[in-house]
């Protein structure tokens, strides 16, 4: 009998941290909605008339609902790079940078190797990515961060100038482009190429990648001793240490791994909707994807529902301003005070957490 109490004890303490997890995400959803709302009354519009053209336009029909699931397929495998680097308390800014370098690498990989069938070369082009993405976050920002203790914010932001400045020197008259005055790459080969699922919409099989990929990093950072070894680092480096975990080593891991997964975005990208590296490739994926880990909390299957959001947001605000003159830019509104609500119970936890090391030092010195 008491056995049974201390499961069932047990049982709904998990699920109060469950929902306390879920709470701050959904209420700053909600409350993001709201403010979102005033802001469009304030400038003369509807806001229910407004949020129901948007949900119409992401998700009202099968192309529709197609399109904003193509829409999250980036935000979703780039999120899950993210995620990784934020369970072992790295802070990725540069993942934009990571997926440009994916998506260049997934170009060249797709128009320069030829003669190969499908099977064998869809999977290489997205392996080349990978490991291309990987290097560009874990070489120069993960060595730096683990032997010099340079911080990972300023060096993965300072890589993704530098993968835009290549992308620009590639393709503007460089070794990438292709004949002609326009700035891009080559199309890719057939061979490389995703099929698109639904017709006359960006729907690719790259659904099925982004499906797979935050399954697979749930049970490697949940389930496997190296993801326990990452979550140690991102709790405390002296902990980690104290237990043999070689920190060095698990940083310049997990930004690298943070990296691979979006420079697999990147490529996902090209293969399945671009077929060829354009000079204007960059749309701000990589850091939406940081948002994204946010609301997530980091949880790789959490990423999933938290891209759908922003898909949501980004492709019914398109639908919005077509059909009703209301600026796409309310998809940032939102996007950011989701953001600022979710930065601000961060603070709050430190300033909580200061004042209560504060009053427990003040309590010692009066004794």
């Amino acid at each position: 009998m008491v056995m049974v109490l201390l499961l069932e004890e047990e049982d709904f303490m998990m699920f109060k941290y469950k929902f306390k997890t879920l709470l701050v995400p959904i209420s700053s959803i909600i409350i993001a909605l709201i403010i979102g709302g005033f802001l469009m009354l304030f400038t003369g519009n509807n806001p229910i008339e407004v949020y129901k053209v948007m949900i119409f336009g992401a998700v009202g029909s099968i192309p529709n609902l197609a399109n904003t699931l193509a829409n999250a397929i980036p935000l979703i495998l780039s999120g899950v790079g993210v995620a990784i680097a934020f369970n072992s308390g790295l802070f990725n800014i540069g993942a934009e940078g990571q997926y440009m370098i994916g998506a260049l690498v997934g170009a060249w990989a797709g128009y320069s190797i030829q003669g190969l069938p499908w099977v064998i070369h869809i999977p290489l082009v997205l392996l080349l990515s990978m490991i291309a993405g990987g290097l560009w976050g874990g070489i120069v920002p993960g060595l730096a961060k683990a032997f010099t203790g340079a911080h990972e914010v300023i060096t993965t932001m300072m890589m993704s100038y530098i993968a835009i400045f290549l992308t620009h020197f590639l393709l503007r008259g460089g070794p990438m482009q292709a004949s002609g005055y326009v700035p891009q790459s080559p199309k890719i080969e057939s061979s490389s190429i995703l099929p698109i699922l639904l017709e006359k919409t960006q729907l690719s099989a790259g659904i099925f990648i982004a499906i797979i990929v935050p399954i697979i990093c749930y049970f490697f950072i949940y389930k496997t001793k190296w993801g326990l070894n990452m979550r140690i680092v991102g709790k405390s480096i002296e902990t980690a240490e104290y237990i043999g975990i070689s920190v060095p080593k698990t940083i310049v891991a997990s930004l690298g791994l943070s990296g691979a997964f979006a420079g697999l975005a990147g490529a996902v990208q090209v293969l399945g909707i671009q077929h060829r590296m354009v000079d204007s490739f960059s749309s701000g994926y990589g850091y939406t994807a940081i948002v994204v880990a946010m609301l997530a909390r980091n949880n790789p299957i959490g990423v999933i529902f938290a891209a759908l959001i922003f898909a949501i947001l980004n492709t019914g605000s398109q639908f919005v301003q077509i059909n009703l003159g209301v600026s796409a830019q309310i998809a940032d509104i939102i996007s950011g005070i989701i953001i600022f609500f979710i930065a601000v119970e961060k603070i709050i936890k430190i300033v909580y957490k200061y004042y209560n090391r504060s009053q427990t030092e003040n309590r010692g010195v009066i004794s």
